[in-house]
């Protein structure tokens, strides 16, 4: 049975309100709006009626998959964790929203902190955790600010601290401010962060699960996750599992959309709508009714679709059988005015600049790819830089400790891929 507050939640476009049904409300972030919506009541649910393993299989059977950009089964990572542990365990919710073309979490801290805070509460009580850390992109001065304004109001509710709501479990939440390393978006170089080190990813395993932050078991999760865990544990795991797309499953999904399209934005879909549909029905089709050349999926890491791949359901299978991947599900539409080697020339610039410098073949080869396509949009390249590109790809590719390597050489090896005559023929150019 669904919860009052989220029977009206279909609009006449095929937009949700789920996750986003306070976004536009005045004063939204603050607890007397959540309240009033409904908010707290599946804390309130969780924490009096229901067992930890009732809440963690809810989340199983919700089909719930992290939205960060890996995709990993929530209720799956939370089993994970050790159930006696000697040392004390941890959540950090990863609000570190740093690759191009994402930016769905932003309004969700921005309009709705309380629905990131009850989720994470409920997460806390169903793994035994009593520290919570949420690790936001330093950038977000806004998000950071309403967060923390946000979790003073729950403590002085009695949501967070001693004996919340007189169940017998504590829970003390911290917001922690990142320093702008895209880095920091990988969990452990998110977990060295936090630990006041230099934001590098660790050698794995032990996994996060085992030894996390401060060598205690940690639990890490996106903002997006987080806010879905109120509406499963209201609702139930299966209600949330119809709400994606026949076949797929998986609950709602926030969908940004950038670029050449008539209404930018973020969109709630159900998990699996197809990406057609995401362009032409909700963000207008390509600007001043130009045609379209291609289309990155899932934040500028994934491999780029051409505008005769668009026949795709955005869901993590779907998608990997084109050979690319939901990710973060950020959506950037290039028309067919777009130059395909300046905007790989951008890409490889932002990922050359981010390499941690751990590892050598991201630090040595992201490097060398940016310099290479920069020397061609210069109209100075030579057909053999493409296979030199490839083949530094492929030097890359699967010898890193993170995936800052693979996120680099999933835009350079398709748009090469896909579109080599625009390229031999920029080059061309260049030489006459």
């Amino acid at each position: 049975m669904a919860d009052k507050s989220d029977t009206n939640y279909k609009t006449d476009t095929g937009e949700l309100r789920i996750l986003t049904r306070n976004f536009g409300k005045k004063d939204s972030y603050t607890l007397g709006v959540y309240e009033s919506g409904g908010g707290y009541t599946a804390l309130k649910k969780a924490i009096g009626g229901m067992k930890p393993e009732e809440i963690m299989g809810e989340v199983d059977k919700s089909g719930l998959r992290g939205r960060g950009g890996a995709g990993f089964p929530t209720g799956k990572k939370w089993s994970f964790i050790p159930k006696d542990s000697p040392n004390p365990k941890y959540l950090t919710v990863n609000a570190d929203e740093g690759e191009p073309g994402t930016y769905k979490d932003r309004p969700l801290m921005e309009q709705d902190p309380h629905a990131v805070i009850e989720g994470s509460i409920i997460t806390c009580y169903a793994v035994g955790i009593h520290t919570a850390f949420i690790y936001v992109r330093g950038e977000y001065v806004k998000s950071i600010n309403r967060l923390q304004d946000a979790i003073n109001e729950a403590y002085a509710k009695g949501y967070l601290g001693k004996n919340i709501l007189s169940s017998g479990f504590d829970l003390d939440m911290v917001v922690h401010r990142g320093a702008g390393a895209y880095i920091c978006g990988e969990e452990t170089g998110l977990l060295e962060s936090l630990e006041g080190k230099k934001g590098q990813p660790r050698m794995k395993p032990p996994f996060p699960a085992i030894v996390g932050a401060f060598k205690g078991p940690t639990v890490i999760n996106n903002v997006e996750t987080m806010t879905a865990i109120p509406h499963i544990v209201n609702n139930g795991g299966e209600w949330f599992n119809n709400l994606g797309a026949p076949d797929v499953g998986g609950g709602v999904k926030l969908y940004p959309i950038s670029g050449h399209v008539k209404k930018p934005g973020v969109y709630e879909l159900p998990l699996g709508t197809p990406l057609r549909d995401i362009i032409y029905k909700h963000a207008g089709g390509i600007r001043n009714d130009r045609g379209l050349k291609a289309v990155i999926p899932g934040g500028s890491s994934a491999p780029v679709l051409t505008a005769d791949e668009i026949d795709v359901k955005m869901d993590y299978n779907s998608l990997a059988a084109l050979k690319t991947m939901l990710g973060s599900g950020a959506i950037i539409v290039l028309d067919e005015d777009t130059s395909m080697v300046k905007m790989l020339k951008v890409l490889l610039k932002f990922y050359a600049h981010e390499s941690c410098g751990k590892c050598t073949p991201c630090r040595e080869g992201t490097g060398w790819m940016a310099r290479i396509i920069t020397r061609i949009e210069r109209g100075e390249g030579e057909l053999s830089d493409l296979d030199t590109i490839l083949s530094i790809s492929n030097t890359i590719n699967g010898k890193t400790l993170c995936p800052l390597g693979q996120a680099a050489i999933g835009p350079s090896v398709s748009f090469i891929t896909k579109f080599r005559g625009e390229f031999e023929d920029y080059i061309n150019k260049g030489k006459n």
